[in-house]
């Protein structure tokens, strides 16, 4: 952003608040309090913009994204500020057919996710003194070469994979990779409880510089602090990929599609206070 921008943004910020107005609503502005960093950021920032500049309180109800989702369908929840519309396809698609929702606006156009390892378990890191661990390592499908690597310390004969956040959607497409790729004998599907455990078992292996192998998604901070790989899985493909989603027991399994992410509200909430 160069300096002209971001003069132009802070002056429109700016008059907005010089002009703010009484709320439109007599309750809080719900938010969707989704449980990673980059929802959490998002959130404070329309939430101040929405107290500040137009005079409404504002909350959030703490969740992960099925729930939360249900919740602004209902009209539990006004506002959801990341919607991976791809991850949450056939419950977003449902509650937009029936009018609950309305996509609002585009949060990132681009937002990638897979299955990564740090870059020096590949390459090394001279720096570090760190020699590569898995110098052919480049797909899913040469995991089974590698368990020993990702030993898992509670079942020493099988590697241990971080799977996406237990509960998330990306959780359950994980699980059946694992059964897809053929995996599941060789590694346990270890699932985080919370956003921050599995950011924090990402950052304490790279700092340690030890092997892990683990879902993560991007643009996130863990992404921007640590220098990690993504493995290459057979290429999407929409048939296959809806397959998988809908399937309970899929028979093939293809890489995320990048994500256009939206900002999701009740459509009731959107006529009360279209301001």
């Amino acid at each position: 952003m160069n300096r002209r921008t971001l003069a132009a943004l802070l002056l429109g910020l700016c008059s907005s608040w010089a002009w703010a107005q009484d709320c439109e609503l007599d309750r809080p502005v719900m938010f969707a309090g989704l449980d990673y960093d980059s929802a959490r950021l998002h959130n404070a920032i329309a939430r101040h913009i929405i107290e500040e500049g137009y005079g409404c309180r504002t909350d959030a109800i703490p969740g992960s994204v099925i729930p939360l989702l249900t919740g602004m369908s209902r009209g539990d929840i006004d506002v959801n500020m990341e919607i991976w519309q791809n991850n949450v396809a056939e419950a977003w698609a449902k509650a937009l057919e029936a009018g609950q929702v309305k996509a609002l606006s585009v949060n990132y156009p681009d937002a990638v996710q897979g299955w990564y390892v740090p870059r020096f378990v590949v390459e090394g890191d001279p720096e570090r003194g760190i020699e590569p661990m898995a110098p052919e390592l480049r797909a899913v499908s040469d995991l089974p070469r590698y368990k020993d690597l990702f030993r898992d310390p509670e079942e020493p004969d099988k590697g241990r994979f971080y799977n996406c956040i237990l509960g998330w959607q990306c959780e359950v497409l994980n699980t059946k990779k694992l059964k897809v790729y053929g995996l599941d004998d060789d590694y346990t599907n270890f699932r985080p409880g919370t956003g921050a455990a599995l950011a924090a078992a990402i950052a304490s292996a790279y700092k340690r510089g030890q092997p892990i192998l683990a879902y993560y998604w991007s643009p996130t901070w863990v992404m921007g602090a640590y220098d990690l790989v993504m493995l290459k899985e057979p290429a999407f493909n929409q048939q296959d990929w809806e397959a998988l989603q809908n399937q309970e027991d899929p028979e093939v399994a293809v890489a995320y599609p990048q994500v256009e992410v939206i900002v999701g509200v009740n459509s009731d909430f959107a006529q009360q206070a279209p301001q």
